[in-house]
Parts: C-alpha cells; structure tokens; sequence
C-alpha cells in the first residue's frame, strides 16, 4: 500500500534508534544570513515549523515565552498537520502502538494557544504520508475540523498544486506535497498533493513569492540525500523562491541555490514519534524568513534564521524549549549536534531564540 523502498523500511528502526549524520555534509548555508540591505522600509514575516501531531502527548505541551514570543511577532506561520484531526480513532490498535496517527480537535486547539499561534495567522498542509492514516472518513473529519477552526489549509489535491495566500500587501503562493504515502496511490491522488514536478504547476499567477512545503527524503537522517537536493534545485530552477521540508523528523541544514532559501528539514515542532524518542529527534526548528514588501523589491528574501528548540519530555505532554535554557550534559550534547549540522556556528548566542 505504501510507496517506500525496502532499504527503507529496513533502515527505519536503526536510524529512530540513532539517527545519522552521514551523508554530504558539504555547501550548506549558514543557520542565518542577511541577503539584502539596507533592509526595506517594509517586511513580511513568514515563521516555519515542523510536523504536529499529539502521538506522544495527552496534554498540550508548556512553551517557553521565548518560542511563544518569536511566532507571535510573525505574519503567517505555517506548519504540517501530520495527524488526522478525529474525535475517535477508526485505527485502534494502530493509534494505541503510535503507527497510525490521530489528534483532536480540541488537542490542536489547546496547543496552538500554548505556542501562541493565533488560528487566523496559520496554514497547516495536508500533504504527508500519514493524512489518511484513519481512512478516508477521517481525513474528511480532519479537512472539516480545520475549516471550523479557521485554520487555512495547502496540499489538497482538490485546490491545486498551487495555493495563494494573502500575507498582508503581499500575495505568496503555496505549494505543499508528499513523495510518501502510507495508503494506496488511488485514496492519495484524489485528496493529497503528489506532484513534485514543478513544470507541471500553473504559471503567471501573480504571485509575489512562491514557497514550496514539501514532505520528502527519508526519515531520522540529519542531511538530505541526493535525490532531495536535485529536487529541490529543480524547484529552484522553476522559480521556487523557498522551501521548508518535512518528514525527515530531525533538524536538517540550510542551502542557498542563487536566491532561493531551502531549509530541507526543520524536525518535529509537537511529538510525532514515540513517547521515549531518542534526544537527535527532539531537536526541531523554526524557519523565520522576513520578506520585502516594498515596491522594487516585492517578495525579495531579506533575511532568514533556523532558531533551533527542544521538546522536553514532562510527564504525559513535552515543553518546547530554545537551546539556551538547557542545562548540563544535554546542552552539550545538543550544541555539539548543531554544530555537525551547521558547522558556521560558531557562539552560543547563534544557537539562541
């Protein structure tokens, strides 16, 4: 039923267990850089963050004022929803063991206010390999219970490869859509977005900026393979000015192709995985990119910066932390794995909110 190569499936658990550094580790970017100035009278703040789900949490999760601060300030934020949204699980056994994934809507709810993530300010896609994990009654469960809360939707395959977005002055135009599927092609080509090839998307739509939100590459390794990068130069190639991935479920470097910002992994922002998850995979980010609203320049990347954080197990729910308020033998740790994926960090203070 799903699409994932054997080697794959085999290497799964071994790299939840301990996930990898190897790859190539060579011609990132930096965590942060300035690409215009002076900066423009006028900006817009997108603000990216990972995969939410409530697999490994009962209650919404503690959010340092620092994390809450940083995604207030920003425009639009925009996320992946990799759970159904339904009040009851049509896939017991599978809920129960953390294959199949489901929250409600009262869960979403509770922590969005948590993270101070105002419901009119975000975007969630749908697009990625576990939205129709509880059939195809709950993905219209989960596409109702979004519409109720206001919460605007991308990478349904009934909107188009393409979705605009109105971000203050600017109009920005979304493109969300998985390489990965846990159900059978039919069920996803009808509901989710699958197509990559951005030939194949409309063009001369007017938008100001176009931002890619893909859920690729394989899961719990640091660096992309080969594959994601092409992909992501053909994306760039086609116009694509940024790309914030998803699915690899740990923090994943930066890259610059000409003017285009691919972040191509920023981890989980809310649980996904098991309760007792190994320390790499509580490490995530958030991508904030301010963009120039000004006449001239319009929809011009003026800067970008991957704040790191970390999910703190507590109890039966998990904190959301910046690096700096770690202690100990963890934030060394932490730091240490920062460094081996963005090697220009150089203080602590770059690995700060």
């Amino acid at each position: 039923m799903s699409n994932y190569p054997l080697s794959y499936k085999l290497s799964w658990l071994p790299r939840f267990l301990k996930p990898s550094l190897g790859g190539d580790v060579g011609e990132f970017a930096p965590i942060a850089a300035t690409m215009m100035a002076p900066p423009p009278m006028r900006r817009v703040r997108l603000a990216f963050v990972g995969d939410i789900s409530s697999v490994a949490n009962r209650g919404a999760p503690d959010c340092d004022p620092a994390i809450k601060t940083l995604l207030g300030a920003a425009d639009l934020v925009i996320g992946n929803c990799e759970s159904p949204i339904v009040d009851r699980p049509s896939a017991v056994l599978g809920t129960k063991l953390g294959t199949h994934h489901a929250m409600t809507e009262r869960f979403l709810d509770e922590a969005l206010a948590a993270a101070g993530i105002p419901r009119d300010k975000l975007v969630l896609s749908l697009a990625n390999n576990h939205v129709l994990d509880q059939g195809v009654a709950g993905f219209d469960e989960t596409v109702a219970a979004l519409k109720r809360l206001g919460i605007r939707t991308i990478g349904l395959a009934a909107n188009g490869p393409v979705q605009p977005v109105t971000v203050g002055p600017l109009n920005v135009g979304f493109a969300a859509f998985t390489l990965w599927r846990n159900a059978g092609a039919d069920l996803f080509a009808s509901r989710v977005s699958m197509e990559s090839d951005p030939a194949r998307w409309p063009r001369d739509a007017g938008f100001d900026l176009t931002c890619a939100v893909p859920h690729w590459d394989w899961e719990f390794r640091h660096f992309p393979r080969a594959e994601t990068r092409a992909l992501a130069r053909r994306l760039a190639g086609q116009g694509i000015g940024l790309i914030a991935g998803h699915h690899a479920h740990v923090v994943q470097p930066v890259e610059r192709i000409d003017g285009t910002i691919v972040a191509y992994g920023l981890g989980d922002f809310l649980g996904t995985a098991f309760a007792r998850q190994p320390w790499p995979g509580r490490i995530g980010g958030i991508l904030v990119v301010d963009v120039s609203a000004d006449t001239g320049t319009r929809g011009a990347i003026v800067s970008y910066r991957l704040h790191p954080l970390m999910r703190l197990r507590a109890d039966d729910h998990e904190r959301l932390v910046p690096v700096e308020v770690l202690e100990g033998r963890v934030r060394s740790r932490v730091e240490g794995r920062l460094r081996a994926i963005f090697p220009s960090l150089a203080t602590e203070e770059d690995v700060t909110v």
